[in-house]
């Protein structure tokens, strides 16, 4: 597959134009300067979801993300006058590091323009893996048109994050990997944004075994792919976990890839994403942001579909803000039982509290914080709101604590998530 001429839009290549001896080109393109991430069985989580469940753990790559292999078989298939000349693209995600890093590492000039609004942290890290980062416009479009005019201006070859055979030949030598290790799978469960990943993984998946189910999975925030190619109008927006995912306007070529190649797309909640990105680092171990959670949200969220079969989950990336996933998981331990803020109403008199305390020890539950509430509230003046954060062993163990506070007479009324 030669790489797009300049005066060719990538997007408006045929799905001839991505095969299997594409993505097996590129697998030894790029062997050796990426890492073959492990497959795993997941005993836990095969139980719980009653599927036989493979993670391809590539939030193990350099950049921890997939994004590397297609960045990097688009800068091999360059000619050296393209490559000497430089690189752009428009990203504030993994794909901009997996550009820079192995441009970095090819000698390849690489420009990365991002909005204004972009976290500084991923500024830095961009920068810190050779990246020369350009801040532009308030939003990602705003971002992609200056890139696009920089490209035209300075002579730059442009590398789109997934609408580019190229770019999708290599993101599809995942699949290459996972059923090299786990030949027998029967069914691929791949998360889509713009949908470069899944477009190179459906192709290999078609050509090595076509019996073989590809489901999709889209935030339902951001249900782009899945309007797309059922010619739909859907709202795309909202702040997802997911926002690896979060696509507005996904790839023409690549959605022609999918509508031939995928068998369904499935839409997760946000709820299904923080449960995921909880359950593996709570069972497996590792970290993954939302993006790369989606796959297993999609097998939790839709049981009946996935029951005994073989299923393979990629883990895309595990570029997540610490703070995010601190609130992910106190957020799962609240879904769970675990934590909860139970809203008191009390009369404002010496004792009222003790009493209630004496209540959370014969329970033994464990009280982490307490707030008082007198003045912006519409009980009488002696009346008083207490919101008391507590931790319990589990779901049962604090219902028994509120059954018994309101048999002493008390009104109480747990916070509950959305």
């Amino acid at each position: 597959m030669s790489h797009s001429s300049p005066t060719t839009s990538p997007s408006s290549s045929s799905i001839d134009s991505l095969t299997i001896d594409d993505v097996r080109a590129a697998a030894d393109r790029i062997r050796g300067a990426v890492v073959h991430t492990p497959t795993m069985h997941s005993i836990t989580l095969s139980q719980i979801t009653g599927a036989e469940i493979w993670l391809k753990f590539e939030n193990q790559q350099f950049t921890a993300a997939y994004k590397e292999r297609g960045a990097l078989n688009a800068l091999l298939m360059m000619d050296e006058t393209r490559r000497s000349r430089g690189v752009i693209a428009a990203s504030a995600g993994n794909h901009s590091q997996g550009l820079s890093y192995h441009g970095r590492r090819l000698g390849v000039p690489v420009t990365i323009v991002m909005p204004r609004t972009t976290p500084t942290v991923k500024v830095m890290q961009t920068e810190s893996v050779g990246g020369n980062v350009v801040l532009e416009g308030e939003t990602f479009d705003d971002a992609y048109a200056h890139a696009r005019k920089l490209e035209t201006e300075m002579g730059l070859t442009f590398v789109h994050p997934f609408d580019d055979p190229d770019v999708a030949a290599g993101q599809g030598t995942v699949a290459l990997e996972m059923l090299a290790d786990v030949p027998d799978l029967d069914c691929i469960v791949t998360p889509i944004g713009g949908g470069g990943l899944i477009s190179g993984m459906a192709t290999v998946a078609r050509a090595l075994k076509p019996e073989m189910q590809v489901y999709g999975v889209q935030a339902a925030l951001f249900p782009s792919m899945y309007a797309k190619v059922r010619g739909e109008e859907l709202p795309c927006g909202g702040d997802t976990l997911a926002e690896g995912i979060a696509v507005k306007y996904p790839g023409e070529f690549t959605a022609r890839v999918i509508a031939d190649r995928v068998d369904e797309i499935l839409l997760v909640d946000e709820a299904a994403l923080e449960k995921a990105v909880s359950l593996l680092l709570q069972i497996e171990k590792t970290v993954v942001e939302g993006a790369g959670a989606a796959g297993l949200a999609a097998v939790l969220a839709h049981p009946e579909k996935f029951a005994g079969r073989k299923i393979g989950l990629v883990l895309c990336g595990g570029n997540i803000d610490t703070r995010l996933l601190a609130n992910v998981l106190l957020r799962d331990l609240a879904r769970s039982g675990r934590l909860a803020r139970l809203r008191i109403t009390l009369q404002d008199r010496p004792g009222s509290l003790f009493k209630v305390m004496s209540a959370f020890h014969d329970h033994n539950v464990n009280i982490i914080e307490i707030y008082h509430q007198r003045i912006f509230t519409n009980l009488p003046a002696k009346g008083l709101i207490t919101d008391i954060e507590c931790e319990a062993r589990d779901r049962e163990q604090l219902d028994a604590l509120v059954a018994s506070l309101r048999a002493m007479g008390y009104v109480v009324n747990p916070v509950e998530l959305d």
